[in-house]
């Protein structure tokens, strides 16, 4: 199931320096201007980056971050839309209710 993939990938993002995946490993790197994690996967065929929240911006999202939960981005590379966020391990699929 997707949702178990991604709180997968979430888990590892924060707290491994690399994603183990379907037998394949991806290093977490850090960003250059924030030093945010993140790591791009393969998952059903698609290249997706997972990305941490940066806790400096004014969404939901980041508000939550600088509470201190956990909260992954992810954005599908080909596309550039986000497809799914992760906070403390519950998953929500964007356009999917």
């Amino acid at each position: 199931m997707i949702e178990d993939v991604l709180r997968s990938v979430a888990i590892q993002l924060m707290e491994k320096p690399q994603i183990d995946l379907d037998g394949k490993s991806w290093k977490v790197t850090r960003s250059s201007s924030r030093g945010l994690r993140m790591a791009k996967v393969q998952i059903n065929g698609r290249e997706i980056q997972a990305i941490e929240q940066n806790r400096q911006k004014l969404s939901r999202w980041g508000r939550l971050a600088k509470e201190g939960h956990q909260v992954v981005q992810f954005r599908d590379v080909l596309t550039g839309k986000y497809v799914a966020v992760v906070v403390d391990g519950e998953v929500r699929l964007y356009g999917k209710e």
